[in-house]
């Protein structure tokens, strides 16, 4: 450490995202015009391409390359991708916000559309022929008419560099096309593990590297009071105990030894409350001081609804949730006087090595940050802090560290999703058409990921300051508006300050908790008007292509119309219901169907079916998007029906598994995904989208099944049999 105890690093303001910027997130990056810096020809004939997005588990290392095999008309298995590295590929600042295909792969794109170009100018000269005589196979130019005059890119360019910049005037394919782009490709990440190869950081490993482990404060505001070191003198292995302020490592020369003087080391800490009690939690959150966000303002608005002949208000609360990463976060640093390397699942290098590389007091140009995939994280987890934690204890045995959190060390330690509070009033007239829509929500900001020293757990432990305010809002605005077309609106965001438990990144930000709220409040509208919740949300909706994804989740789920609640007597009920939502409002369209049953006297929620409609517009691999639906259904439901981080005003107490529950396999329902592919539409993403719906679509099929409204999440057995135990 430099021994700094200031902040070290004072941001300016004035360069950072406004709130109204909703894909500021995956902004801060410095995209390269280089050719060179996005493709290689080898000599042997492959294709490198880099790209500074990461692979999350989502399959993005196959998208991109199926983009850049089919751009430049070569074998989508010549195509290697070099991801994360920040020697070795563009700064596209964080994997972030379902960006990858549409910012990275249209980068590559282009990149790959001017390499072909070039490579077409040097085989005309080659070939002594015009370049409209000339095609492209497999990698091989050739003239058609003369099919023995050929030349390959490795004969033209292999080793070689382009030296020119991106043009972005180079024509690209036409969809029409495509070969490649748009087909099923086997993800080239799953042979190795499958196979049980090196594929995650947890795997990853150094000659003569040291193991650690953390000893955690209890809380975030406890103070260490004294260490026994000698409750681990028996400890074999030990190489050395680095206390810093409220940072204990323990670095010993095997995992074991690591673990177990970890579990050993007695250490004696005083703690205040740092937090509300849980059950006060969203009278909290509405009481602290915010900065509000006007998104949309319609002054008649409150004089509208007034007046209306139906006037609904109703407030809806989302907990906070833990990533709740399945392996802990993981890093290996090695620290020289003179350079650092770090190996860590970071979805952001170049960030990462800016903040790391205040925290040591180095130049960033000698930090090195490789990518290696973890255990998944859709957000901010752990591992940015858990790289932090591994440089300062290889600086301080001068060897390399590979450390790994614990699985509480995880689940206390990590970001959470914020907690938010949204309150919804609208105005029915009587005939039912919504007259005015208000909507309020109150939340801190979706992101704190490390841009600068301060942002890391480590610096906060060292030196005893507190996490810095949020510099600018984010992500709460995330699907605030709706895409319904309604008459008069209004729509605010209040941002929270400070927030009573620290926060950060989660998959859709606050696109899921604004959808839940925004399409039961659909639904409850739909029921006061008497009219089938399908048929209602269409009445507002203009947009054909809205309209159609909407409509062809009803056509495959076979959808029943009747107005809701449909309340069959019985011990177990059934219900269906619907949500739809627009991500950030541009982006992927989703409308998904819930098929659920409820025990009435257990109260147990089983979602036995989902549909999923969607549409990203060009689909680059109908495959892997299918897993996205897949994967964003099942942690999205996982989140509806049984996270909630627990704590009272000390301690989180959702420390592992069984304090934090999510869902088992067996619980996972039929998903049926219909793909919407629009060829001549730009790429969205698919990572986040099917995350909004779910909640929704569960809790308006609950209310269809039961008459029961349950407006938090999670709809945990005890909370169903509350809100039953009330009609």
């Amino acid at each position: 450490m430099s021994g700094r105890t200031d902040h070290p690093y004072q941001e300016n303001q004035s360069s950072l995202p406004s709130a109204s910027s909703g894909r500021a997130e995956s902004f801060w990056g410095q995209l390269t015009n280089l050719l060179d810096d996005w493709l290689r020809i080898e000599l042997d004939g492959t294709i490198t391409a880099f790209s500074g997005k990461v692979e999350l588990g989502t399959g993005t290392r196959t998208a991109l390359a199926q983009i850049v095999a089919e751009e430049l008309d070569v074998p989508f298995d010549r195509i290697h991708m070099v991801m994360g590295d920040t020697s070795l590929t563009p700064d596209e600042g964080y994997t972030a916000g379902s960006m990858t295909i549409n910012t990275s792969g249209d980068a590559l794109r282009q990149a790959a559309a001017e390499a072909r170009q070039v490579l077409l100018k040097l085989a005309a000269e080659k070939l002594d022929a015009g370049i409209k005589e000339l095609a492209v196979h497999d990698g091989v130019i050739s003239i058609p008419q003369d099919p023995e005059r050929t030349v390959s890119y490795a004969e033209l360019m292999g080793g070689k560099r382009f030296n020119r910049e991106v043009s972005y005037a180079a024509p690209v394919k036409p969809p029409s096309s495509y070969q490649i782009v748009g087909t099923p490709v086997s993800r080239v990440d799953l042979p190795q593990k499958f196979s049980g190869q090196m594929s995650f950081i947890q795997d990853f490993a150094l000659p003569g590297m040291l193991h650690a482990r953390l000893v955690r404060p209890p809380s975030p505001t406890a103070k260490l009071i004294s260490i026994d070191e000698s409750s681990i003198s028996n400890v074999p292995g030990v190489v050395n105990l680095i206390q810093r302020g409220n940072f204990i490592g323990i670095v010993t020369e095997q995992e074991q030894q690591a673990i177990l003087a970890a579990e050993q080391l007695k250490v004696q800490w005083t703690e205040t409350p740092s937090m509300p009690p849980m059950e006060e939690l969203f009278t909290c959150l509405r009481s602290l001081p915010t900065q509000d966000h006007v998104l949309l303002d319609d002054e008649q608005v409150d004089d509208i609804i007034a007046q209306s002949a139906h006037q609904l208000r109703t407030e809806y609360h989302q907990p906070y949730h833990a990533h709740a990463s399945v392996g802990p976060s993981c890093a290996v640093a090695d620290v020289h006087q003179d350079h650092i390397t770090v190996w860590c699942s970071t979805p952001g290098p170049y960030l990462l090595r800016g903040a790391l590389a205040q925290l040591v007091g180095m130049p960033e140009e000698q930090l090195h940050i490789v990518n290696i995939e973890g255990a998944g994280s859709y957000g901010q987890n752990g591992a940015d802090d858990c790289a932090a934690d591994a440089v300062i204890l290889s600086q301080a045995v001068g060897k390399p560290v590979r450390l790994q959190w614990s699985r509480q060390d995880e689940f206390i330690w990590e970001p959470k999703a914020p907690a938010m509070v949204m309150e919804i009033r609208a105005g029915l007239d009587a005939q039912g058409k919504i007259t005015a829509w208000d909507y309020q929500v109150w939340s801190p900001s979706h992101t704190a990921r490390p841009r600068f020293a301060a942002q890391l757990i480590a610096y906060q432990l060292i030196t005893g300051q507190p996490f810095p305010e949020g510099r600018f809002s984010f992500g709460a605005e995330r699907n605030a508006p709706t895409n319904y077309t309604l008459p008069h609106q209004q729509v605010v965001v209040h941002y929270l300050a400070n927030n009573p438990i620290h926060a950060s990144s989660m998959r859709s930000l606050g696109g899921a908790e604004n959808t839940f709220a925004n399409e039961s409040f659909m639904d409850e509208l739909a029921a006061v008007a008497g009219v089938d919740a399908l048929e209602f949300r269409l009445r507002y909706l203009d947009e054909p292509r809205l309209r159609e994804v909407l409509q062809a989740a009803a056509e495959k789920y076979g959808w029943d119309s009747h107005p809701s609640p449909l309340i069959i007597q019985g011990d177990v009920m059934e219900g269906r219901g619907v949500a739809f939502g627009r991500y950030e409002n541009d982006e992927t369209i989703v409308a998904c169907i819930a098929q659920v049953q409820v025990n009435r006297e257990t109260g147990l929620v089983t979602v036995n079916r989902m549909v999923v409609a969607h549409d990203c517009g060009l689909i680059i691999n109908p495959d892997g998007v299918r897993n996205q639906v897949e994967g964003g259904v099942i942690q999205s439901l996982s989140r509806a029906l049984k996270e909630e981080v627990k704590f009272d005003e000390y301690r989180i107490h959702s420390v592992d598994w069984d304090t934090y529950p999510i869902l088992k396999f067996s619980e996972v329902p039929d998903i049926e995904i219909v793909l919407v592919n629009r060829p001549d539409e730009p790429a969205l993403g698919a990572g986040e989208p099917a995350t909004i719906t779910t909640a929704a679509a569960v809790a308006n099929a609950i209310f269809d099944a039961t008459g029961v409204r349950l407006r938090q999440v999670p709809f945990t057995p005890e909370r169903v049999r509350q809100a039953l135990s009330v009609t």
